[in-house]
C-alpha cells in the first residue's frame, strides 16, 4: 500500500468520524448544549489532524475559509437563538427580567423535559419551551404583573423558545453540512 492511498483512507476515516461526531452535536442543540460551538470545534479538530504542512491553508482538506465559515455560522446561530428567545417574552409585554428567566428556564426545561418526556429531541424541545414559559411567567408574577399579563408573557417566551431553537438547527444543519463536504470533498 503507497503513502497516497494510506493518506486517502485516513482522510476518508476522519470524514466519516467527523459527520458521526457532528451528527450528535447536531441533535444536541435540542438540548441546550452548544452544539454548533461543538461543531466548530470537532471540525476544526478533524483540520488539524489532516493538516498537511507545505501545503496552503486554502487547499487543505479542510480550508482556513471552511473553519472561519464555520465561526461565523455559530456565532450567527447565538444571536438568532438569543434574539428569538428574548423577543419571545418581550413582545409579549415582558421585562428584561423576564426575558432572562426564559433563557433560564429555557435550559432547565430543556434537562427536565430530557427525561420527563421521553420522546428524543421533542421532549427536549417542549421542556425548553415548557421551562422558558413557567419561568418568564413566574418572574413577571413575581414582579407584580396580573396573571392574565404574566400567562401571555410566559406563552411569548415558549413560542420564542422554539422559534430560536428552530433557527439554531437550521444554522446547526448549514453547519454540519458545510462540515461533511469539506471533510469529504476536499
Amino acid at each position: 500500500m503507497t503513502p497516497i492511498i494510506a493518506q486517502a483512507e485516513t482522510d476518508y476515516l476522519v470524514a466519516a468520524v467527523l459527520v458521526f461526531v457532528n451528527t450528535i452535536w447536531l441533535a444536541s442543540l435540542v438540548l441546550g448544549v452548544p452544539g454548533t460551538w461543538l461543531i466548530l470545534l470537532s471540525t476544526g479538530l478533524a483540520a488539524w489532524m489532516q493538516w498537511e504542512p507545505g501545503v496552503p491553508p486554502s487547499e487543505q482538506v479542510i480550508g482556513v475559509y471552511t473553519l472561519l465559515s464555520l465561526l461565523g455560522l455559530a456565532v450567527l446561530g447565538e444571536v438568532l437563538e438569543f434574539i428569538a428567545g428574548a423577543a419571545g417574552a418581550q413582545k409579549a409585554g415582558g421585562s428584561a427580567k423576564g426575558a432572562l428567566g426564559a433563557i433560564v428556564g429555557g435550559v432547565i426545561g430543556a434537562i427536565a423535559g430530557t427525561f420527563l418526556i421521553p420522546i428524543p429531541l421533542l421532549g427536549s424541545l417542549l421542556g425548553a419551551a415548557g421551562g422558558a414559559g413557567l419561568v418568564a411567567c413566574g418572574v413577571e408574577l413575581a414582579g407584580g404583573k396580573t396573571m392574565e399579563t404574566s400567562v401571555r408573557i410566559g406563552v411569548g417566551a415558549s413560542v420564542g423558545r422554539i422559534l430560536g431553537t428552530i433557527y439554531k438547527l437550521v444554522v446547526g444543519f448549514i453547519m454540519w453540512a458545510l462540515a461533511a463536504v469539506a471533510a469529504f470533498v476536499g
